[in-house]
């Protein structure tokens, strides 16, 4: 229904600036490319955080009680969130070089993590000392990066 109601030429246009056919250039604004770096290394040192704190961060900030039977579960789960991270902030990292047309992609990407952990939490809610900075933070980040994404679109040489 929502497809019908979009016009093809727009839809295409739409997804080439999402994918553009030469990913190897950035038609946008350079201030965008510096802000979704910024936002990148914050999102490499959470991972590293998740990954080698003791406690992965469940208790030292998130709250969580680790002393409970099957702590060490939740310590290892919060390692394991973290080197997957990890993992993914470094592949964003290699497209972001290496590809800097595809910028508004892994804006997107990093945007979708609010809504996706939001549903998680709905799924699963997490039972806390205090609110994690993740869901404190979660949907003020995602409001940004939205915004973000919607002026990575914009070219450099365009009214806004």
């Amino acid at each position: 229904m929502l497809w019908s109601a979009i016009e093809p030429k727009k839809a295409v246009a739409v997804f080439r600036l999402i994918l553009p056919t030469n990913p190897k250039h950035f038609i946008g604004f350079l201030w965008v490319r510096i802000i979704t770096f910024a936002y990148l290394l914050v999102v490499v040192a959470r991972s590293t955080i998740h990954l080698l704190a003791p406690d992965g961060g469940a208790q030292s900030i998130a709250g969580i009680d680790i002393s409970v039977p099957g702590g060490n579960n939740i310590v290892a789960l919060f390692h394991q969130w973290g080197a997957i991270q990890l993992l993914l902030a470094a592949l964003m990292l290699v497209l972001f070089f290496a590809y800097p047309g595809l910028t508004p992609l892994v804006i997107l990407v990093m945007a979708l993590d609010a809504p996706m952990r939001a549903l998680a939490g709905l799924i699963a809610p997490v039972e806390s000392a205090h609110t994690p900075p993740g869901e404190a933070l979660n949907w003020p980040v995602f409001f940004v990066l939205v915004a973000l994404f919607a002026l990575s679109l914009v070219k450099k040489h365009s009214k806004i």
